[in-house]
């Protein structure tokens, strides 16, 4: 025994040898770099990560130029007054820029502050806080930024603030690049995620029709957080990146979180994405932890900084994420792959739920709270749990936004190819991660690094992550179609990964089992050649259209509403009130600055109340009636359009008036309901 022993330690010793002499050689043949010296591959990754970011910065610039572009043919912006310039802000947009210009018209940036904090010159025989109520941090900081800059002089105030936020889009370009880039590896997946997402800009974004709207100021810090994320989650990464991924992830959730009002509920969805992730053990539990800190501490923040805004503290974000946080111990015992571990899983997921749902319950008896409850009993009505007469609740179900998405959606993604590639990028990815979390509950280990031949590209934790956040965001926009302008910028982005990623076309093989070619030299080739076909068609197909869609001069121009705006700034008193749409009073606050009655806000009860009494205009009400409502408002003008009217809707029972006589008992709601 001891001779075999012996010669057994010689013989693996003279390997070993030969191994020392020959692996440089091999090693040479199998990855060039490694012959090379430190210097040159240090040099070849500083001038792949400097070409890129400058890739993505362009095409950030260049994006923004395009819809500086778009928007001075379609309004003929430069060519226009002061009047017909604001006339092309509709709705809730008008409302936001008129308090852009009082914080500019103010003496001081501390006094138009006030002004707004203690508004009382907006709506008639109420104070409002106007920065609270209509999240109003965009035009602070434009305003700051506008003054500090010394601009007064250079650029008119609105050429300033749509110039942000165009440029906000720039970035919101440049982190979708990125993302895809950091997924791929290569920059000719973010050059396609750009041509994809301007293609298809019509249900990508809403920058065309309402530029002051919040998720136009608040998206593009979520595509930055997003970004800034998928790196994090990275297995492979230096202390150094990781650090300053952190430290983005921070900055970018709180300023979204401060930017749009709504803010908290799309991060819900994402911390459900996560906890999902951290539950089948795919991702480090330490990093998903630290993000659900960044998210108690952005809640925290914004509640403060939101004038102690409850419906931060009874948002399902902050009940979520404390349940997460208190089931911490128990999960830490779960990732054994025993069969008690995978029962403590079972109900690790039924104590996070109980404990979320009971801590929700909790804040909401003991927090007083009004704000976006209409937002709940538009979604009991919505999935059919209970019905209502409520106008509100009824006129949000018939708004197209809150609608299941057309046909066309689905024809327009399937004609620019957006949606054939990533409906294939997702079965490819959903596949693999499938086959991770059965290996993961039946006790197998992950590889701590996953090379091409693996074929596991489901084993990288930020292919999980987008895998089940894309779901998710799919399930809400299959329910309502305004979700599509969240969700089809990350179909763009997922699918530009997946055709430009050798990972993606290595995993399929392996599950086909190819021997005819070497299967590495083929997913190679294809994520080369597939991108290139795909970005070659779209270039010759559309790259026409958009040229001439820049160089046609269109033609809008609202010569009734501009002559009333005239009208009321010459001949209505300074103390006139007017009574009309709430679309139409953010417009006559805008152009004219006089008090309204009502406002386009729909996360307050009582401007809901107004405006649901405002519209008994245009219903079976009495004479009397309508003049007792107006006159407790102080209303001194009723200005009545023909539009509504007149209106002839898309569905029976939609119309103002239906709904009105719906809410008023005129109609009951069963005839409504069987003509929706």
């Amino acid at each position: 025994m001891e001779e075999g022993a012996a010669d057994l330690r010689q013989r693996k010793k003279q390997n070993c040898t030969e191994t020392d002499k020959m692996a440089p050689d091999e090693r040479n043949k199998e990855n060039p770099n490694l012959g090379r010296s430190p210097k040159y591959v240090l040099f070849q990754r500083f001038a792949k990560l400097f070409f890129g970011c400058v890739a993505a910065v362009t095409s950030g610039m260049m994006y923004a130029v395009y819809l500086s572009t778009y928007h001075e043919r379609k309004f003929w912006f430069s060519s226009r007054q002061e009047l017909e310039r604001e006339i092309t802000f509709q709705g809730d947009s008008a409302i936001y820029y008129s308090f852009y210009k009082e914080l500019l018209k103010a003496p001081s940036f501390e006094r138009g502050v006030y002004e707004l904090t203690h508004n009382n010159k907006t709506v008639s025989l109420r104070t409002i806080n106007a920065v609270q109520q209509m999240t109003l941090y965009p035009e602070l900081i434009a305003s700051v930024l506008y003054q500090a800059s010394g601009s007064e002089e250079v650029i008119e105030p609105v050429y300033f603030y749509i110039g942000i936020v165009f440029g906000l889009q720039g970035i919101y370009m440049a982190a979708l690049f990125v993302t895809s880039w950091v997924m791929s590896g290569t920059w000719l997946a973010g050059m396609l995620t750009v041509a994809w997402f301007i293609i298809n800009r019509t249900d990508t974004t809403r920058i065309d029709y309402s530029i002051p709207l919040r998720e136009n100021w608040a998206l593009p810090y979520f595509a930055c957080q997003v970004a800034a994320l998928t790196g994090y989650l990275k297995n492979n990464i230096n202390s150094s990146a990781e650090r300053f991924c952190y430290l983005l992830v921070s900055a970018s959730t709180y300023t979204f979180m401060m930017m749009w009002e709504y803010s908290h509920y799309l991060l819900f969805v994402q911390a459900v994405s996560l906890f999902l992730l951290d539950s089948f053990a795919l991702v480090q539990t330490d990093k998903v932890h630290e993000v659900y800190k960044i998210y108690l501490f952005s809640l925290f923040l914004g509640y403060l900084l939101h004038f102690e805004n409850p419906a931060l503290l009874v948002s399902p974000l902050l009940s979520l994420v404390a349940a997460l946080m208190l089931s911490k111990c128990l999960q830490m015992n779960m990732k054994k792959g025993t069969f008690i571990s995978r029962m403590l899983k079972i109900m690790y997921f039924y104590l996070v739920f109980t404990i979320s749902v009971t801590m929700n319950f909790l804040l909401k008896t003991f927090v007083p709270h009004k704000e976006n409850e209409h937002v709940l009993k538009f979604l009991e009505v919505k999935f059919g749990l209970n019905t209502t007469k409520n106008f509100t609740v009824n006129w949000l179900l018939c708004q197209e936004s809150l609608q299941t998405p057309s046909q066309d959606f689905f024809l327009r993604l399937t004609q620019s190819s957006l949606l054939p590639f990533y409906i294939l990028v997702l079965i490819i990815c959903l596949s693999s991660v499938t086959q991770v979390i059965f290996r993961r509950i039946s006790g197998g280990p992950l590889k701590e690094k996953i090379t091409l031949d693996d074929g596991r590209i489901g084993e990288r934790p930020e292919i999980a992550y987008h895998v089940i956040h894309t779901m998710l965001m799919g399930s809400l926009a299959m329910m309502l179609e305004g979700i599509k302008y969240l969700w089809t910028p990350y179909m763009c982005m997922l699918a530009a990964f997946g055709v430009c990623s050798p990972e993606l076309w290595m995993t399929l093989f392996k599950w086909l089992r190819l021997r005819a070619v070497h299967p590495i030299l083929l997913a190679l080739i294809l994520s080369m050649a597939v991108p290139s076909i795909i970005g070659f068609s779209l270039w010759k197909e559309y790259f026409p259209r958009i040229m001439t869609e820049l160089s046609e001069l269109q033609e809008f121009y609202d010569s009734d509403t501009v002559e009333l705006m005239m009208w009321i700034k010459r001949q209505a008193p300074v103390a006139a009130v007017f009574a009309g749409s709430p679309q139409l009073m953010g417009l006559i606050k805008l152009c004219t600055g006089w008090m309204v009655a009502s406002l386009p806000s729909y996360n307050d009860v009582d401007l809901l109340q107004r405006n649901e009494n405002i519209y008994q205009i245009y219903s079976k009400r009495s004479a009397e009636d309508i003049y007792k409502i107006l006159t407790s408002y102080k209303a001194t003008y009723l200005i009545i359009e023909d539009s509504i009217c007149n209106e002839v809707g898309p569905v029976k029972g939609c119309r103002v008036k239906d709904l009105l006589d719906i809410a008023n008992g005129h109609v009951s709601i069963t005839w409504k309901k069987s003509n929706v």
